[in-house]
């Protein structure tokens, strides 16, 4: 949530947090994010959220009882992005959706 309300440099925009993979000793973490825009705007927010990961570190040892607190880097997530491009190839590809089904003969017809 602190990356939606708390951060404040202006690359950090339209960003999705999809995962976080933790190390298991838990003194790092991947954070995994989509950005909605093109690849600038995706680079952009990457460099924003790597600059703003010391503010972030110290927001999550605020809330957690740990040692360590996990050091965090970004890594875009391309999976959202995949998933659009695949479904717009599947639009072209596949027959027309909303043309009406032909109606198959009942027994009542027979």
């Amino acid at each position: 949530m602190a990356i939606l309300t708390q951060v404040r440099d202006p690359r950090v925009k339209d960003v999705t947090v999809t995962r976080v993979d933790m190390a298991p000793d838990m003194r790092s973490a991947v954070v995994c994010v989509s950005v909605m825009g093109n690849d600038t705007k995706q680079e952009l927010a990457l460099r924003g959220l790597a600059s703003s990961a010391g503010f972030l570190q110290s927001q999550i040892a605020e809330r957690i009882e740990t040692r360590y607190t996990p050091r965090l880097t970004f890594k875009l997530d391309k999976g959202v992005k995949h998933s659009l491009e695949i479904a717009r190839v599947l639009d072209e590809v596949l027959p027309n959706a909303s043309a009406a089904p032909a109606e198959e003969p009942t027994q009542e017809d027979a």
